[in-house]
């Protein structure tokens, strides 16, 4: 995940969207569900620290003095002249400007959910009208708000698109697994963009379509990005704890200069692991390495990869670093991709419909790279990823074989890397300890 923050009105629609579009077994056993009883959640904790940021900018006139300020928010069907109706304007003309004039055109698009404000003086007349059309967008110093401005000029009007930074907030919360990693999150009101980031981080160590398990917990210490006491926005997650089967895992992101940052557990080993576990997120194994009776040649043979269900496009990522070796078709794979990656080991994708844009045999790939596309080429019944984990070029079972480890931070940051840790850490255990309490009081 980069770093830059996303809309939370897209990022909630476009996840929920590919989640569900998984079909109908994920609604079922969803991929991150515990197929166990659920029980119900403990309280949740959550809490907010603001980080000192430089003061808005008041030019915009987001300061304005007004006896009465009324605020609507957009149901779906809504025209303009309902809004100005609910707000309670009745200004002579206001309805024909802001219908044809040019300058208050984002006005023409309106987005449920968000918000038209109107502000009045003491004899009911417009002192200005906003309508909040991007509550947060990403920019390379965080996010921005912008609304459009329309307030009386003369005997007419005039509108105006003003911007404001949003405030960025540091937020820490927990929560339980009882159901679904999705459901936790919902419970402890993370957003989805942040759980898909947790997801990410920790996928080397925690394998999220099998592992977890009711009783599960993480702790969470995330960027969010506040306007108008809204969030608007999310950043990067700061550090994290993930408690697995009773094994925990730590994170913190560390960044020394202008040199590139990653995540690392509070020891110092990196969360970049030589081979993620999977090539798709969110998806449901089919087929598992061994025998098995041929799905086409109704015969027992070997299979000598992971089968992932999955629709077709659906995005297939590279697992490790390396080059691609072979890109093409290849008889019962279909169209496939091998990657060298180091060593003795390489990995194939087969079966794909498509294969990234531009990509070809001897380029370099980044673990995580987009390298192509779920499909059904080849010797396949229906759209699903046959993923091969090879040492020497020898298929072994990637669901069981154990991966290289990363590296560790050289001597020269760990002092930086161990300020990191302690500025986190501390908050980490702050939520352990209260989450204890509540248990010992729970059990009096």
């Amino acid at each position: 995940m980069t770093p830059e923050a996303t809309q939370p009105q897209y990022r909630r629609h476009i996840t929920r969207s590919l989640l569900f579009a998984a079909g109908g077994l994920f609604l079922t056993a969803a991929a991150l569900a515990v197929v166990q009883p659920s029980a119900p959640p403990e309280p949740v904790f959550q809490a907010r620290q603001t980080l000192d940021l430089p003061p808005l900018d008041t030019q915009a006139g987001h300061h304005d003095e007004a006896p009465y300020i009324a605020s609507t928010r957009i149901r779906r069907g809504d025209t303009v002249a309902e809004l100005l109706n609910r707000l309670g304007v009745k200004e002579n003309g206001l309805l024909a400007f802001l219908t044809h004039d040019e300058r208050a055109r984002s006005i023409y698009k309106l987005y449920p959910g968000r918000s038209v404000q109107a502000a009045l003086d003491d004899q009911g007349r417009m002192v200005w009208l906003r309508y909040a059309h991007t509550p947060g967008a990403s920019v390379k110093s965080g996010i921005e708000s912008a609304w459009l401005e329309v307030r009386p000029e003369g005997k007419g009007y005039t509108a105006q698109e003003r911007t404001v930074a949003a405030i960025q907030e540091t937020r820490i919360a927990e929560g339980e697994i009882t159901s679904s990693l999705f459901g936790a999150a919902d419970e402890a009101q993370i957003p989805d963009a942040i759980t898909m980031e947790m997801v990410d981080i920790l996928g080397s160590r925690v394998d999220f379509l099998k592992d977890l398990r009711k009783g599960d917990r993480f702790r969470i210490v995330y960027d969010a990005y506040m306007h108008d006491g809204e969030e608007v926005g999310t950043g990067r997650i700061r550090a994290l704890e993930f408690i697995n089967r009773g094994k925990t895992y730590s994170a913190v992101w560390f960044q020394r200069g202008k040199e590139p940052g990653g995540y690392y557990d509070f020891s110092g080993a990196s969360l970049k692991g030589a081979f993620l576990r999977t090539a798709i997120k969110f998806t449901r194994i089919s087929s598992r390495f061994g025998m098995r009776k041929h799905p086409i040649h109704n015969k027992w043979i070997g299979h000598k990869g992971v089968d992932y269900a999955a629709p077709s496009g659906t995005p297939i990522h590279a697992t490790a670093d390396g080059t691609v070796e072979f890109i093409g078709r290849q008889n019962g794979y279909g169209n496939v991709i091998i990657l060298k990656n180091f060593g003795k080991y390489s990995t194939l994708y087969a079966h794909q419909s498509r294969f990234a844009k531009g990509l070809k045999k001897g380029d370099r790939v980044q673990q995580g790279q987009l390298i192509g596309y779920v499909g059904a080429t080849g010797w396949a019944t229906g759209p699903h990823l046959h993923y091969e984990f090879r040492i020497g070029k020898k298929p072994v079972d990637p669901l069981s074989v154990d991966l290289p480890v990363a590296r560790t931070l050289e001597a020269a940051d760990r002092k930086a890397f161990q300020a990191v840790v302690a500025r986190y850490q501390p908050q980490i255990e702050l939520m352990a300890r209260l989450q204890d309490s509540r248990i010992q009081l729970a059990q009096r």
